[in-house]
């Protein structure tokens, strides 16, 4: 018996009771099992339980989690480590169920398990870009849609309880995953003033054309701004008050319409106002989102929107998060929030893996939360999403920058869909790409020469995709070989330029004739 068969045979009830307890089809977990942990066979699986390589997040610790060390993006990274391979199935399980970006699977049906093998890989759950072939290739060589159908006959068992989002308090945007927060609290580079700094005093949350909310019950509307010409535009300020006697105030700017005035009561989720782009101190759509703390004695102090964000999620049990270059910006105020009494967090389920570069872009292509979502419901517009990010990625690790700069840039590249590919090719001035709304990719090149702009063709594509895919390529070559496909544009444009002419310069010689 081989050793995948040995694994199906071992552990197969526990993958049809993860599927009657959460509709997880049995062979999807099965296979996952069998690639994430090596039959069983890993390091990770033999002395952390650990099947599906889920890694030991700051609330999973915080919370008395236990977790080894291992090397995987890293050296010493930490993994959970489980009592049973029973905890690791369930674990697992609660992770895909409880974070949104998994919610298209869910919504299959539950014997199909190629659509879910695809929803994980779209999802992010693995970058390698064959995951979703390597489980179906699984799945099928196994038969192991078997067990889906001694699952289904069995019939569904109550699943483990989960809390709800407490009603009396909101994020200020609505989102169903995460927050994109393209600005910081804290100094920072002058969007307005090039080569000045700037003190922030809140965070700019991406938004296009959203309802913004109250984040708690029983606000009180304590200004109201209708004057574009002022830097923060239309504005809202609400006020909300604590037990101790002191008081929150958040403010809302850059709106293009409010749908409160002062002295109005507001409370969680309602509406009051519309993102926009008014006043003279912005550079796009987007949400200032600011928070004032009054202490008892009147003084008002300005503090980290984030810090005010954390406390709303826990008292809430909000499971989104604010997400800053691949970073949730939450977590580092965890331990200074306490939730409901009596509420136990549902907030330890989303431990993803420390993002790279391009993962972060594919992030923010994929999710409608980031406000950047390209359409991918066919291959070629697939095909350019990965290319695009395969792209990015290789960009960055040629200029050799710091993980931090190259998550900047790749938040950047993913708002603007651009990529300066200049440090990709030789020869040219400037090299763009950009994706449009479409997905179509348009290569802008300036040369010397010449300056044009250049659609790509799907064999183009092909091409570009099989080079970044191509894991027996060093980066050097990948860059080389890009280098070649963008030269070989260039030339046959020039080319087309050139009989272009001609052909123009024979029908003047014609017409004068």
């Amino acid at each position: 018996m081989s050793r995948s068969s040995e694994y199906v045979e071992k552990y197969a009830e526990y993958a049809m009771e993860q599927q009657r307890k959460y509709g997880i089809p049995a062979s999807v977990t099965l296979a996952q099992g069998i690639l994430e942990s090596a039959n069983g066979q890993s390091q990770l699986s033999r002395e952390c339980n650990n099947h599906f390589g889920i890694k030991a997040g700051k609330s999973w610790i915080d919370a008395g989690g236990q977790y080894g060390l291992y090397t995987d993006d890293r050296p010493n990274e930490k993994f959970c480590r489980y009592a049973s391979v029973a905890d690791s199935f369930e674990h697992h399980s609660l992770i895909l169920k409880n974070n949104s970006r998994y919610a298209q699977c869910f919504a299959l049906q539950a014997n199909d398990y190629q659509g879910w093998c695809r929803g994980l890989q779209k999802a992010g759950y693995a970058t390698s870009n064959q995951y979703a072939s390597s489980l179906i290739s699984v799945i099928d060589r196994m038969n192991l849609t078997k067990y889906d159908k001694i699952a289904s006959e069995q019939g569904p068992m109550a699943a483990s309880p989960k809390m709800k989002q407490v009603s009396g308090y909101s994020f200020p945007v609505k989102r169903d995953e995460f927050l994109l927060i393209t600005s910081l609290y804290g100094m920072r580079n002058d969007p307005i003033t090039p080569g000045q700094k700037q003190f922030h005093k809140g965070v700019d949350i991406r938004c296009k054309g959203d309802e913004l909310l109250a984040t708690e019950d029983n606000g009180k509307v304590v200004n109201v701004n209708q004057n574009v010409n002022t830097g923060g535009g239309k504005s809202v300020t609400i006020e909300y008050n604590r037990p101790d006697g002191s008081k929150y105030q958040t403010t809302y700017m850059h709106l293009s319409d409010i749908n409160v005035k002062i002295g109005d009561t507001v409370n969680a989720g309602q509406k009051i106002g519309v993102s926009g782009n008014t006043g003279t101190r912005t550079t796009g759509e987007h949400l200032h989102f600011g928070v004032k703390l009054v202490s008892t004695d009147g003084t008002a102090r300005d503090i980290d929107p984030a810090a005010y964000l954390a406390e709303i999620a826990a008292k809430g049990n909000i499971k989104i998060t604010a997400m800053h270059n691949g970073e949730n910006i939450l977590a580092q105020y965890a331990d200074q929030v306490e939730p409901n009494p009596g509420i136990m967090p549902d907030n330890d389920l989303d431990e993803a893996k420390e993002m790279s570069p391009d993962d972060w872009m594919k992030k923010l292509l994929s999710s409608e939360d980031s406000g950047v979502q390209l359409p991918s419901n066919d291959p070629v517009m697939e095909m350019a999403i990965t290319m695009f990010t395969s792209l990015m990625a290789l960009a960055v690790q040629i200029d050799g920058k710091e993980r931090e700069d190259a998550m900047t840039v790749a938040t950047n590249a993913a708002v603007t869909r651009k990529i300066d590919l200049t440090s990709l090719t030789t020869g040219l001035r400037s090299c763009i790409m950009t994706v449009q709304e479409n997905g179509n990719p348009i290569l802008s090149v300036v040369s010397d020469n010449a300056s044009f702009s250049h659609e790509l063709t799907n064999a183009e594509l092909t091409r570009l995709s099989n080079i970044l895919n191509d894991n027996g390529l060093d980066n050097d070559a990948k860059r080389h070989r890009v280098s070649v496909i963008v030269n070989n544009i260039v030339v046959g444009n020039q080319m087309s330029e050139s009989f272009n002419r001609q052909i123009g310069n024979d029908q003047t010689q014609m017409m004068q004739r």
